[in-house]
């Protein structure tokens, strides 16, 4: 990869914002992208601050109660250690926001992509222009991701049906390291919402919970 002057001071960021701990003494931040396309990157308004509070609670993490807006292309992308992506519909990145993601992920960021129905294509395509030489892969049950505080051996739960498919959490791997999962047929981001959204039960309300709090877990420990 050939650096500009620009992704240069952006990758010399990254290394000064990636300076933090996973402890009760630090104050991390997490934040949605939003992106261009059209597609509803907004959806599922109280689905990120109900999982910050489970996590704060379960997890005894200190993660700051407002959740953040970012942009792809935003320089303002680095201060945020994981971030998630949602919606139904069309998404686009252009080149420099392509870049300025790829910089993040490489750099230490993590991308939780929340599949709402109707963004597979969409992520998949826009993901490719990220990483043009990897693939999506599905993860084993056995990855670490599925076995943090709560156990999910048999993999991702499955909370609204959609397609009735199996639900399946990919991920792409940048030099051994996962750097973006992806769950598909699952919709976390709908379970993590205050129940009375989607008329969700408490079991699958908290089963949402959980495999949220394992990949925050994750993406601050590993």
């Amino acid at each position: 990869m050939i650096y500009t002057y620009k992704s240069l001071l952006i990758t010399i960021l990254a290394i000064l914002s990636f300076n933090f701990s996973y402890s009760q003494s630090s104050t991390l931040k997490i934040a949605l992208l939003k992106y261009k396309g059209g597609g509803d990157w907004y959806a599922n308004p109280t689905s990120l601050p109900n999982l910050i509070m489970f996590c704060n609670e379960n997890l005894h993490s200190n993660i700051q109660p407002k959740c953040e807006t970012v942009e792809a292309g935003s320089k303002d992308i680095f201060y945020f250690p994981f971030i998630h992506m949602t919606g139904h519909g069309n998404v686009i990145f252009s080149e420099n926001e392509a870049e300025n993601l790829r910089t993040y992920l490489i750099s230490g960021g993590f991308l939780h992509i929340d599949d709402n129905y109707g963004l597979d294509k969409f992520a998949r395509r826009e993901m490719k222009k990220v990483f043009p030489e990897l693939e999506f892969i599905e993860l084993p049950y056995t990855h670490p991701i599925y076995n943090q505080k709560f156990n999910f051996s048999r993999g991702l739960p499955k909370i609204h049906e959609h397609d009735g498919k199996q639900a399946q959490g990919f991920g792409l791997i940048y030099e051994g390291r996962l750097v973006c999962f992806y769950t598909y047929e699952c919709d976390l981001g709908d379970g993590w919402e205050d129940t009375d959204v989607h008329n969700d039960s408490k079991e699958k309300h908290l089963q949402a919970l959980q495999m949220g709090a394992n990949i925050i877990s994750y993406c601050f420990t590993m």
